[in-house]
C-alpha cells in the first residue's frame, strides 16, 4: 500500500469526508502494530507481531484530504506506541464507562482519568445497554459503581451513567438511544463474535419523539449543567 501512496486509504477517507463531519477508525492499534496470522494457519496463536504503517499512512492521508476529524478506537491492549501515534495525529481516543469499574483507580475508563481530547461513551455498539450490563454485573463491581457515584440505590442506573459521561472532561460524549430510553438487553445492538441477530434494533414505532418531552428536558438540563449545549453564535 505504501508503494502507491496508500491510495486505497486516501480514496476511502475522501469518500468518508464527503459524508461525515467526523468518523471513527476502529482497531486503531493496528496502525502501530498488528498480529499477523499466515493464511494457512489453523489457529490464530500461530501469528506474530508486525509493525504497522504508523504516521506515514496518516501523513499521506492528510496530504491528499487536508485536515480530517478522526476518532481513534483505541480499546483493548494499548501499548505506548499506539498512544504516541494517536497523539501525533491529534486524534481523540475513547473511554467506555462500562469498562471502568472492574479494576482499580488507575483504570483509564474512569472519568477522573479521562483526557480532554477524548470521546466518552456509556457503552458502544459492542456493549450491552447500561440496564442490561447492570443486570449481569457482579455484586462487587456494582458496589464499586454505587460508591463511585456516591449513591446507595441503583434506581435509574441508565441516567446515572449518562450523567457521569456528560460530566467528563472529555470533549465529546456519546449516549446510545437505548440508554436514554432505559432499555434492557433486548435492545442491544451487537454481540461481538456472533453471526446472527445483530444490528437489528430500531427505535420502536410506539416511541414518538413528541412523547419524549421528559427525557428531552432531563437531557437538556444535564447538557446545560456541564456546558455541552451548542453555543448560539448569532
Amino acid at each position: 500500500m505504501e508503494k502507491d501512496g496508500f491510495s486505497w486509504w486516501t480514496r476511502r477517507l475522501q469518500q468518508a469526508q464527503s459524508l461525515y463531519d467526523e468518523f471513527r477508525i476502529d482497531h486503531f492499534r493496528g496502525f502501530a502494530g498488528y498480529w499477523a496470522v499466515p493464511s494457512e494457519a489453523k489457529i490464530a496463536t500461530l501469528g506474530r507481531w508486525k509493525a504497522g504503517p504508523g504516521k506515514s499512512l496518516f501523513d499521506a492521508i492528510f496530504r491528499t484530504t487536508g485536515k480530517i476529524n478522526i476518532v481513534a478506537e483505541d480499546l483493548g491492549v494499548i501499548t505506548e506506541d499506539v498512544v504516541e501515534l494517536r497523539k501525533s495525529i491529534g486524534a481523540p481516543g475513547m473511554a467506555v464507562l462500562q469498562f471502568g469499574f472492574g479494576s482499580d483507580a488507575e483504570n483509564p475508563h474512569l472519568p477522573h482519568n479521562h483526557e480532554k481530547n477524548q470521546v466518552v461513551y456509556t457503552g458502544t455498539h459492542d456493549n450491552d445497554t447500561v440496564k442490561g450490563w447492570w443486570g449481569t454485573l457482579p455484586q462487587a463491581e456494582k458496589s464499586t459503581v454505587l460508591k463511585y457515584l456516591s449513591i446507595s440505590e441503583e434506581n435509574d442506573i441508565s441516567w446515572k451513567l449518562t450523567r457521569l459521561a456528560l460530566s467528563s472532561v472529555a470533549r465529546t460524549t456519546i449516549i446510545p438511544m437505548q440508554d436514554i430510553l432505559g432499555l434492557g438487553s433486548s435492545a442491544r445492538m451487537n454481540i461481538p463474535a456472533t453471526q446472527y441477530g445483530n444490528w437489528s434494533w430500531r427505535i420502536p414505532a410506539s416511541v414518538s419523539f413528541d412523547r419524549l418531552e421528559s427525557e428531552g428536558a432531563r437531557l437538556r438540563d444535564m447538557l446545560s449543567m456541564f456546558g455541552r449545549l451548542p453555543v448560539d453564535r448569532k
